[in-house]
């Protein structure tokens, strides 16, 4: 290999490119793959064992490597590129100024034509969206027509002011090219400037006697004030930035941007990158930089980023040569440009939420999930019914545990249960593991539907009556043990326990020494992880209410002369510990039941 930069591709047994890479030095790169696997992240061990050849491109140029990478990973999808999902096909406003009355396009093209593009946006929804927006705003025309300005009949749109009417002669084409540019400053984000010149054309044409001209200007400039007082203004000092925030799926990333321009938040978009497993943020955010602006229309000078991005001596300089102008990266610590960022990230959350929730509304996908999960485990039957069971303490204390349920891969909260742990005292995550599922399975098909279950602390239904498919433990070989031994002591057989261990995602069964590891894209292992996740959610939840009520209790119990009946009406009387700490001593010996010593004591103590 040369002691040169440039790009190395690498290819599996059947000559499919798996993987695009560059190098300041191809021969370091290359060999830190080959060498010891101990410091290779999972996903690159696994992309290693799987090479069977490889061949690289020398280029002048890091940023050189840089664009050549750009395009290889476009052209080939390689399955263990970070990549933007269906990047080659995002769509653009285009508006082709070399036309006398321009029009307004979507278009999956840009090139250095002449025309302005705008973009790129996720999907054509979102193109549309905007179009529709700016269609309500400025009255420019929708037809295809070959304009000549002599029609006899205007169409409809020129009717409900939605077209000025260049094709019956109603404007000409530098009126018509104002409305054009009126468009093109609210695209660019400054909104500021298209509502002062509406305000300019709005005076003139009232001075001129023209008052329908200037009630239709007049309804237009509401029309955007409106859009512009919905926009997210921030105290930015007219700056034009992007803020990029990331949230990660199994195998997928959210990006999350906002576009900030002239100190207002004019739009947001999200972008689905594929392949993330096991890539921390700074490389997922350095992916997606590269391939999003390698194709945008604008590049503002700032972009707002969580955390440091890889490779930012290379994209720095690749970002400003584009731009003809400096670019930088900025890690917001304070001030308003962390509070916007700490929006664009929660955005980034909840978007892959609804992805997730999308995702798993898809009956298909849960029926191939169960099917998958079956035959990797040699389960007898389909998984219809899981179970999965979770500790949560601190330090041994105030331990409890969860039971979720899902049935045909959707949850069943009817059947959750809530344990508190009443047998263990301390650290022992798999004696409370012993406990509850003891507690769980002695009285399995003996509940009736009117009879609470055994430590059940809220919820309804006959859960426990129920026999599940496969019981799944939050945890490793050691957690598996602990209800393997139950299960042997009370005779259970004939259903399947299994435990997922969170490091590396390994699922373990009895008896089997090797964790079964499901592919990083598979349905069954997303299935097990919502499964998993939820009754961490459940557990973690109990147990901060318990960990709660029991710091209530303690504060009172503390305090000499306060026993159960003053702390129920001290409780009663202000509602709270907080509120009887910041009570003044008359206000709480006039409390009943309370004495001014009494409430000396409280202060003292509370």
């Amino acid at each position: 290999m040369p002691l040169k930069p440039g790009v190395y591709l690498m290819r599996d047994a059947a000559g499919k490119r798996i993987y695009v890479g560059k190098a300041t030095v191809l021969r370091d790169r290359m060999r830190s793959y080959f060498g010891s696997p101990s410091g290779l992240a999972p996903k690159i061990r696994e992309m290693v064992a799987r090479i069977a050849d490889f061949e690289y491109i020398v280029t002048e140029s890091e940023q050189e490597a840089l664009l050549l990478e750009n395009t290889l990973i476009k052209q080939h999808q390689p399955y263990y590129n970070s990549r933007l999902r269906d990047d080659k096909t995002y769509p653009y406003i285009k508006i082709d100024l070399r036309e006398d009355y321009p029009q307004i396009y979507i278009t999956r093209r840009t090139a250095n034509d002449g025309a302005r593009y705008f973009g790129p946006f996720a999907s054509a929804g979102s193109v549309r969206k905007t179009l529709d927006l700016i269609k309500r705003l400025f009255p420019y025309r929708s037809c295809t027509k070959v304009i000549t300005g002599t029609d006899q009949r205007p169409c409809l749109d020129f009717h409900i002011k939605r077209c000025v009417g260049p094709c019956i002669g109603a404007v000409d084409r530098a009126a018509y090219m104002k409305v054009i540019d009126e468009v093109i400053a609210f695209l660019e984000g400054r909104t500021r400037d298209v509502v002062a010149d509406i305000k300019q054309q709005m005076t003139e044409a009232s001075d001129g006697l023209a008052f329908e001209r200037a009630a239709a200007l007049r309804d237009r400039l509401r029309a955007i004030e409106r859009v512009y007082e919905g926009q997210k203004v921030v105290s930015l000092k007219n700056e034009s930035l992007d803020v990029i925030a990331v949230a990660y799926g199994r195998n997928e990333a959210w990006v999350e941007v906002f576009f900030v321009r002239q100190g207002t938040v004019i739009g947001r978009d999200n972008f689905i990158m594929d392949g993330t497993q096991d890539e921390p943020e700074a490389a997922i955010l350095a992916q997606f930089v590269k391939q999003f602006y390698n194709s945008a229309s604008y590049l503002p000078p700032r972009l707002l980023v969580p955390v440091a991005v890889d490779e930012v001596d290379i994209i720095e300089p690749w970002l400003s040569a584009r731009r003809a102008g400096p670019v930088h990266f900025l890690v917001p610590e304070r001030g308003e440009k962390r509070r916007l960022m700490e929006m664009v990230k929660e955005n980034a959350r909840h978007g892959l939420e609804n992805l997730k929730a999308k995702w798993a509304a898809d009956d298909d996908l849960m029926q191939r999930a169960m099917a998958e999960l079956r035959e990797e485990l040699n389960l007898p039957r389909l998984p219809r019914r899981i179970e999965c069971f979770d500790i949560s303490h601190i330090q041994g204390t105030s331990t409890v545990a969860s039971m979720i349920v899902f049935e045909d891969a959707r949850p069943r909260k009817a059947h959750y249960r809530r344990f508190k742990i009443k047998t263990v005292d301390g650290n022992d995550d798999f004696a409370s593991m012993r406990e509850v599922l003891s507690r769980r399975f002695k009285r399995l098909g003996e509940i009736s539907d009117s009879e609470p279950a055994s430590g059940e602390v809220d919820g309804a239904g006959d859960g426990f009556s129920h026999v599940p498919d496969l019981v799944l433990i939050d945890g490793g070989k050691g957690q598996l043990g602990a209800a393997l031994q139950v299960f042997l002591d009370l005779g259970v057989k004939d259903i399947p326990l299994s435990s997922l261990a969170k490091q590396q995602e390994e699922i373990f069964v009895p008896h089997t020494p090797e964790p079964i590891v499901l592919a990083r894209n598979s349905p069954a292992l997303f299935l097990v992880q919502r499964v998993r996740d939820e009754a961490h959610r459940f557990a973690v939840t109990f147990h901060r209410d318990v960990r709660k009520k029991a710091t209530i209790q303690s504060a009172l119990d503390l305090v000499p002369g306060i026993g159960p009946k003053r702390k129920r009406q001290l409780l009663r009387q202000f509602g709270s510990v907080k509120a009887i700490r910041e009570a003044s001593i008359d206000e709480l010996a006039a409390a009943p039941g309370m004495t001014a010593r009494l409430a000396e004591t409280v202060k003292q103590y509370v």
